[in-house]
């Protein structure tokens, strides 16, 4: 399986898990000029931007330590590009990471990590 398909594999996962923990998906691969956003969702009338990570192992660590301070400041760009498209910068937002695991089983595991960073500028 490419990249490619295992990335939008795992972002399925993640949206469907989220759909079950009552999230309603606005928008999915949202792209601005400093990054993408995988998934964009309401919560309990909170705005929350999603990094998905996946990982067969944890031999190079864990899907949340992906989400580095780089790939944070990407996220938080394109999330303040998102709300002033959107007309929404008064919105309460959120950044929640969504890890998919291979389990013991080769059954993924699903967690979501809930305000797993602030905002951060440049």
């Amino acid at each position: 399986m490419k990249a490619s398909e295992k990335g939008r594999e795992g972002e399925d996962l993640a949206a469907a898990h989220l759909a079950k923990n009552r999230y309603k998906i606005l928008e999915r691969n949202f792209r601005a000029r400093h990054g993408e956003i995988d998934i964009i969702a309401k919560h309990k009338g909170v705005l929350v931007f999603v990094e998905v990570k996946m990982r067969a192992s944890g031999s190079f660590g864990g899907p949340a330590d992906a989400v580095n301070r780089a790939k944070q400041r990407k996220i938080s760009m394109a999330a303040l590009e998102y709300l002033s498209r959107t007309k929404q910068t008064k919105a309460r937002a959120r950044f929640d990471v969504v890890c998919v695991k291979t389990g013991e089983n080769g059954a993924p595991r699903v967690e979501i990590i809930r305000n797993a960073f602030r905002l951060a500028y440049p």
